[in-house]
């Protein structure tokens, strides 16, 4: 439930990525209800951690899958969106490989892999507290018209790798 961090940005492109993230911030309310925390956030990245609590807990108490999906699926949208051109969900999948527990604090870690045109292509590694990878999820974006920061313009796309 906190603010992305405000350390002083090193430069232009990484400014815009951490204004267009507390803009989504301010109105993301389901990131928010579950405690999840921006660790990090710069062009075409996102880092958020979200604590396990006991109603997070399936029928053989670990962690549903479903919160292990909204994680990822919350830092990549903070990571795709990062470029200041709303985009949304075209796609994703996950692959869940270690279970996690009440009391685990979950790190997922959005990277871009491709960008350009309209869409994207964003991995997201999910860790427990010790560092073990619990999930693997892959995300494509769709842009939609606008930006994410009122009043301002995108920035254009640009083909990355």
């Amino acid at each position: 439930m906190e603010k992305p961090s405000s350390v002083a940005p090193s430069d232009d492109a990484t400014a815009l990525a951490r204004a267009a993230a507390e803009a989504m911030w301010s109105t993301d309310r389901a990131s928010q209800a579950l405690g999840m925390q921006i660790l990090e956030v710069a062009p075409g990245l996102a880092r958020i951690s979200m604590k396990i609590r006991p109603d997070m807990t399936n029928g053989h108490g670990m962690c549903h899958g479903g919160y292990m999906f909204l994680l990822a699926d919350s830092a990549f949208a903070f990571a795709c969106n990062s470029h200041n051109q709303k985009m949304v969900a075209a796609g994703a999948e996950i692959h869940f490989l270690a279970p996690a527990q009440e009391g685990d604090t979950l790190t997922a870690e959005g990277r871009e892999q491709h960008r350009a045109g309209r869409s994207g292509l964003y991995d997201v590694r999910v860790t427990d507290q010790i560092g073990r990878t619990v999930a693997l999820f892959r995300g494509k974006s769709a842009a939609i018209s606008g930006a994410v920061i009122p009043g301002t313009d995108p920035a254009p796309s640009k083909a990355s790798s």
